[in-house]
């Protein structure tokens, strides 16, 4: 019982039963100094705790509470353990708190085709799966002023730091762009992204958080890979996504008529000067140096065979089915 609660006993027991304060204290066992000394409250007396805690917390709001004491002990307060443990729970800093995530603000940009090329490179992410579930990424990079698209990364991981290795090859290759038009992915909002285009001096143009369509023509351009390409093929390796990837970029650029360039290919609409049959700069390519590899920037380009067994225009629908049922 605590002696809040045993003052209550004694004052039923003294005021309305009649009974000598001294009987009452021993019954309580409660000593007559502690009965007549004038409660005093414990959040008064607590003040500079809750204080200090509070402080500590709001400058970091993820740690926790050994880290909390110890960082008051390193200020001068000697309070003990205990008693800061008990503030900190009747604070509830025990529990999980959860942070805010803040959102960028951005300003919507306009979408307007750009008249010459390098004026605006759109980048974008897509993810998929190879035949035995083990999931890979691709990095697109566009141009769009003729809709080219310039590269298509393939790799289970693309961080800042390959991306930028990315973009490094592709400016040796077609010269640097004015601006990027970029998401708000945690790659293209690094440090090291950000610090890489200062030093080109290239402008980043954010789209606002979840409005994709800020960036429609890289979007349009994805729909247009999946369904030709990712949902078109059971890959076993990023070596044959990255080589039919390869093959189908060349065709998407120099044959594919499309239809907001007056159903003509992109680089028929808008020609680039060093177009990739010229040029003997090759992008550089993270996948191991012995696997056989076949790139856009080479003179030589294995196109698949649609008689393939690897190739079946409606395998997407066996595909999707598996992921909803779960079968292999």
């Amino acid at each position: 019982m605590t002696p809040s609660a045993k003052r209550e006993v004694l004052g039923v027991r003294i005021h309305e039963h009649g009974v000598a304060v001294r009987r009452a204290c021993q019954a309580v066992r409660l000593s007559r100094a502690a009965y007549y000394r004038p409660p005093s409250s414990r959040l008064g007396r607590d003040l500079d705790v809750v204080g200090a805690l509070n402080e500590v917390v709001a400058r970091h709001a993820r740690w926790g509470f050994g880290k909390c004491f110890y960082r008051l002990r390193r200020a001068g307060h000697r309070w003990n353990h205990k008693r800061v443990h008990r503030v900190y729970c009747a604070l509830r800093l025990n529990l999980p708190r959860r942070t805010k995530r803040r959102v960028p603000t951005r300003l919507r940009h306009p979408l307007v085709a750009p008249a010459r090329l390098n004026e605006t490179w759109a980048l974008d992410f897509m993810a998929d799966a190879l035949y035995d579930g083990r999931g890979f990424r691709t990095f697109n990079v566009l141009d769009e002023g003729n809709r080219e698209a310039l590269a298509i990364e393939i790799g289970t991981s693309i961080p800042s730091a390959r991306v930028i290795r990315v973009l490094d090859d592709l400016i040796r290759l077609y010269g640097r762009p004015a601006r990027v038009r970029v998401d708000n992915g945690p790659e293209l909002t690094a440090e090291a992204f950000v610090d890489w285009c200062l030093v080109q001096r290239i402008a980043i143009g954010y789209i606002q958080p979840g409005k994709p369509d800020q960036n429609a023509f890289i979007e349009r351009f994805n729909r247009t890979f999946r369904e030709e390409v990712l949902d078109a093929y059971l890959f076993d390796t990023l070596a044959q996504v990255q080589e039919i990837t390869d093959a189908w970029l060349a065709t998407y650029n120099t044959e594919r008529p499309h239809d907001s360039l007056g159903q003509v290919p992109p680089l028929t609409f808008l020609p680039r000067p060093d177009t990739p049959a010229k040029s003997s700069t090759r992008i550089q390519s993270s996948t191991p140096a012995d696997v056989p590899h076949s790139s856009k920037f080479t003179s030589y380009i294995h196109a698949p065979v649609r008689g393939s067994p690897r190739y079946n225009p409606r395998v997407f629908l066996a595909r999707t089915h598996s992921r909803f049922s779960g079968s292999t």
